[in-house]
């Protein structure tokens, strides 16, 4: 095995198969639902119009209200579609929504979505100044306002210092999305002491990417989404695959969006052995049959 730094390189024709799913599934769709706080009187993390020009950035009306649209109407249309198809997603949260947007919490807590700390607000973690004390406090409210104690972490924009592995793990958290993108199934991340568990997360299949970044239509989002069922399906007969897909409420949750999601889910489930399945869901069924590697 080759070292890079925080993860072991083991190539996947290497591994040896891993038991189903539960139910015998063997593709599982990983669905993260992200809600984020945005500072007003910041520049905004991300715009769909030009900031305002002269007069300066701050406030940025129009990008935040577009924001806004995500946690007002967007949010409960992905709930209705995803109560639905009896699927429960990992909402990945800033710690603060538990306070500004309460209902959000309670209503996704009461339909069995994991609730995953994304910071307190949406600023990475190379812009705050103590990190331990951000990860403790997202933690904090988290199981304050749920009353369960989260175990895993998606940093803002994915971001990490050299260090913030190593603090998740020392705060009890088990696994972490950041590196998700690296694999189509969980793999362990080195830290000075535990455990942490890499969960998948995409960037291929993130509307971020599609909608906000690459400026694709709904077809382009509904056919990655369906071919890389269909790949990942296939080479599940061997070995279970795990298929991430990244929400926002802002942006599937658009009245011209919201219907490829049902889509991509109705696509999935023309599959036998497909099973949506949460971050810790994830982690609990590769622990039991994944020896944590030495060193």
């Amino acid at each position: 095995m080759i070292s890079h730094g925080r993860t072991i390189y083991t190539p996947a024709f290497a591994r040896p198969p891993l038991q189903p799913f539960p139910g015998g599934a063997r593709l599982a769709l990983h669905l993260i639902v992200n809600v984020e706080v945005w500072d007003y009187e910041q520049p905004m993390p991300r715009t769909a119009l030009p900031p305002p020009p002269a007069g300066g950035t701050v406030p940025d009306v129009p990008n935040f209200a577009w924001y806004q649209y995500g946690q007002r109407v967007g949010i409960w249309r992905l709930l209705e579609v995803l109560e639905r198809h009896d699927a429960r997603a990992t909402l990945s949260i800033n710690s603060a929504v538990c306070r500004e947007y309460p209902e959000i919490v309670e209503r996704t807590a009461a339909a069995g979505w994991e609730m995953m700390p994304h910071g307190v607000v949406q600023r990475t973690m190379a812009k705050v100044d103590d990190e331990r004390a951000v990860i403790a406090e997202s933690i904090d409210e988290i199981k304050k306002a749920t009353g369960k104690r989260p175990r895993g972490w998606l940093g803002p924009a994915l971001v990490e210092t050299p260090q913030t592995l190593d603090l998740l793990a020392e705060a009890g958290l088990e696994y972490c999305c950041d590196w998700g993108p690296a694999d189509d199934l969980p793999f362990d991340l080195r830290v000075a002491r535990g455990r942490m568990v890499a969960i998948p997360y995409p960037v291929e299949t993130n509307d971020i990417v599609v909608y906000a970044i690459e400026r694709h239509g709904v077809e382009e989002f509904y056919g990655r989404c369906a071919a890389a069922i269909d790949t990942l399906y296939a080479e599940g007969a061997r070995s279970p695959r795990v298929l991430a897909i990244a929400l926002h409420p802002y942006l599937t949750g658009a009245a011209h969006r919201i219907g490829v999601l049902d889509r991509v889910l109705e696509y999935a489930h023309n599959y036998d052995g497909v099973r949506v399945m949460a971050a810790s869901e994830l982690l609990d069924w590769y622990v039991a049959q994944v020896p944590q590697p030495a060193g």
